[in-house]
């Protein structure tokens, strides 16, 4: 059964009080030493505690123990690490995902268990710590998985933050929910990225998007087809779709709430592959499964639109997802092809499976012709040069616009997604141009510089920066808050990217 999309994540709430035959969890720090928070009081942990279940603190943990020697019931001593944003978003997943386990267990057993867990933030605990944490359990606790069973599997529902004394819990309660909106764009790039290929089409993934769009006020969505393709010449995605029976389309979010100011125009353009056999260039069957991924970066564009909307930002911003899947049969396009891009660029072809820069080249010069945008920015699964260069859990950056570049690594790094700024270099310029074309598609040299070498000559000379996110977009087993298969990444950037053009 395939999962309806959004799925369920868990909620998170923010109280001053703890609530009574609730299980509880008591936050553990192991810098400078293993320390308790005021929770371990009340529940009667102390030192010899953390000696006899070998507790360490560390960021990630989650040790089930029974909290007091009155009581039968169990809680979790949950690791905090040093106390770094990254250590509470890690200390928040690694709670739902032992909730979830120990909750299994239970209902196996009893056929019942509480689905809440409360937490008790330590004396010293700020709201942009507790935002941390409540991030790590919403994405934490984003699982999907095509089963025939129709129960639903276990798992904790809610998380209460339980506010130490004295503290507002109002700045608190703020921060949270915010860190949900997040949490939940983060949880929502997840399923389209996992949602298996055989339902999501190009037309699913527009339309799937077009139908979340209606349930945010002011957010509008556009779906073009192949014929709208044809006759805007999309050379780019009509190629790339060509051998597909399931055609093209052009999906645009657009959000402009009424005055909000016209200085500045966002424009956000990510790649829609929803699968990529590479076509005549084909891929090794080893990993092909993996393509159902590719599409990441417009499903970051798809949420993070989403989640602006409802943020309510005062800024216009513009998503455009060109959807295609690359497909080989007589139909597909093929290496020595010269295609006309929009606006009239003409492009030979020297590789099918370099397919997404074909289709980005098309949104980018549509956006830069159509939409007046101020900053231009694209987010793709596109090179598997950059997995090499930069590993798995950090994106490429390329940009035009030292500040933009700047902006974007900080917003990333607040938020737990890690970029390193890559090198525009001028000299691989020139072997981006072709002999028998305008530009040639598959320059030789670095493949992610060269890459974004040919991007950039869509963009019109506009501030524009290039996120390749070929090696975080997917992970084969969890680490901090993310879990196996697609993970979002990119789509908290994009969040927070926008936000800073508000402040």
């Amino acid at each position: 059964m395939i999962p309806t999309v959004p799925t369920p994540l868990v909620g998170v709430r923010v109280q001053t009080r703890p609530d009574p035959g609730i299980p509880d969890a008591v936050l553990v720090r192991q810098s400078p030493s293993v320390t308790l928070g005021p929770g371990a009081d009340r529940l009667a942990v102390d030192e010899k505690w953390l000696d006899r279940y070998r507790v360490t603190g560390s960021a990630g943990t989650a040790d089930v123990v029974p909290l007091a020697p009155a009581r039968p019931d169990h809680g979790w001593l949950v690791g905090t690490g040093e106390g770094t944003a990254q250590h509470w978003r890690s200390a928040g997943a690694a709670l739902v995902r032992a909730g979830a386990a120990r909750l299994e267990a239970q209902v196996m057993a009893d056929g019942d268990a509480p689905r809440t867990v409360q937490v008790h933030l330590p004396h010293g605990t700020t709201a942009d710590q507790a935002a941390s944490l409540a991030l790590g359990c919403v994405v934490g606790s984003h699982q999907y998985q095509v089963s025939g069973d129709a129960a639903p599997s276990a798992r904790i529902d809610t998380v209460a933050l339980i506010v130490p004394p004295g503290e507002p819990s109002g700045s608190f309660a703020e921060a949270v929910s915010r860190s949900q909106v997040l949490g939940r764009a983060t949880g929502l790039a997840r399923d389209l990225a996992n949602t298996p290929s055989e339902q999501k089409d190009p037309a699913w993934l527009a339309g799937t998007a077009a139908r979340l769009a209606t349930t945010v006020a002011g957010l509008r969505a556009t779906v073009r087809d192949e014929r709208w393709l044809a006759q805007h010449s999309f050379g780019g995605m009509l190629a790339v779709g060509g051998g597909s029976a399931r055609p093209p389309r052009l999906l645009e979010l657009a959000w402009q709430p009424a005055g909000c100011p016209a200085t500045h125009h966002l424009v956000l353009v990510g790649k829609g592959i929803t699968f990529d056999t590479g076509g005549v260039s084909i891929k090794p069957a080893d990993g092909m499964h993996l393509m159902r991924t590719d599409m990441s970066g417009g499903a970051a564009v798809i949420a993070a639109l989403l989640a602006i909307g409802q943020l309510g930002l005062p800024l216009r911003v513009t998503g455009l997802v060109p959807c295609a899947e690359n497909h080989l049969s007589g139909s597909a396009y093929r290496p020595g092809d010269v295609i006309r891009q929009v606006g009239g660029t003409t492009t030979e072809v020297t590789n099918t499976d370099a397919e997404g820069r074909l289709v980005l080249a098309d949104a980018l010069a549509y956006a830069a012709a159509r939409l007046a945008p101020t900053t231009l920015v694209d987010v793709a699964t596109l090179t598997g040069a950059m997995k090499v260069s930069l590993g798995l859990r950090t994106g490429g950056l390329f940009a035009t616009d030292a500040e933009l570049a700047e902006r974007i690594a900080s917003v990333g790094d607040a938020t737990g997604e890690a970029w390193w700024r890559m090198p525009l270099s001028d000299e691989h310029t020139a072997e981006v141009r072709s002999e028998v074309a305008d530009l040639r598609q598959c320059p030789p040299g670095p493949g992610s510089i060269t890459a974004a070498l040919f991007l950039r000559e869509f963009t019109a000379g506009l501030p524009w920066a290039h996120l390749d996110i070929a090696g975080p977009a997917r992970a084969q087993g969890s680490y901090d808050e993310v879990n196996p298969g697609g993970t979002g990444f990119a789509t908290r950037t994009l969040i927070e990217l926008a936000c800073s053009f508000t402040s």
